[in-house]
């Protein structure tokens, strides 16, 4: 088997179907929450500020968060198939680990612009101008991808030796650091302790 079995949360075939619906609708509720927070911070002109730009950056992770790995247990559960291929899973984690980053660089950017209207209200306008903003949000998504990467190849460079089962309904990295059976203790520990984060 080049690739991992991801073993989800149960056996009984009705509990899948059940767990499949309850995160289908939970997604779809996710994604129409989300798309309507886009649309209304694009299309009200009332809403062009920098907070709910910073808003619309921060669903639109949100978004594509959770579309990374529910989907793929859905399917997985409807299909009663677990197998990933081993491309898959290095996407997934590198998708997850980058929108993770991107997210955390996401939050602490929407603080300072807060800090900064409380605390600084008469100079708000030069210190958060459009094109600040835009480099604000370019930096978290490039940060986010450098992390990503760093995060993926380390992850990657472990060798796998013992049964690829996963037991996690997505491809976790502490479930794929059980799987290691190489002597680099430095990247497993290093791998570990953020994963932990």
């Amino acid at each position: 088997m080049s690739g991992f079995l991801l073993m989800g949360f149960s056996d009984i075939r009705e509990l899948q179907i059940l767990h499949a619906l309850l995160f289908l609708a939970v997604y779809l509720l996710t994604v129409a929450g989300n798309l309507i927070i886009i649309i209304i911070t694009t299309v009200d002109q009332h809403l062009q500020t920098p907070m709910y730009y910073f808003l619309k950056q921060l669903s639109l992770l949100d978004l594509s968060f959770i579309s990374v790995t529910v989907p793929q247990s859905i399917h997985n559960s409807l299909m009663d198939d677990g197998y990933i291929s081993h491309g898959q899973c290095i996407l997934q984690v590198f998708f997850f680990t980058s929108l993770a980053c991107a997210e955390f660089t996401i939050l602490t950017v929407m603080s300072y612009d807060r800090y900064v209207a409380i605390c600084f209200p008469l100079h708000y306008e030069v210190f958060m101008d459009p094109s600040k903003c835009q480099w604000a949000v370019i930096t978290v998504w490039l940060s986010g991808s450098i992390c990503g990467i760093l995060y993926t190849t380390t992850t990657f460079s472990i060798t796998f030796c013992k049964a690829k089962i996963i037991h996690q309904f997505f491809c976790d990295v502490p479930q794929l650091l059980k799987l290691s059976c190489s002597n680099d203790y430095l990247a497993v520990i290093g791998l570990y302790e953020n994963a932990k984060i």
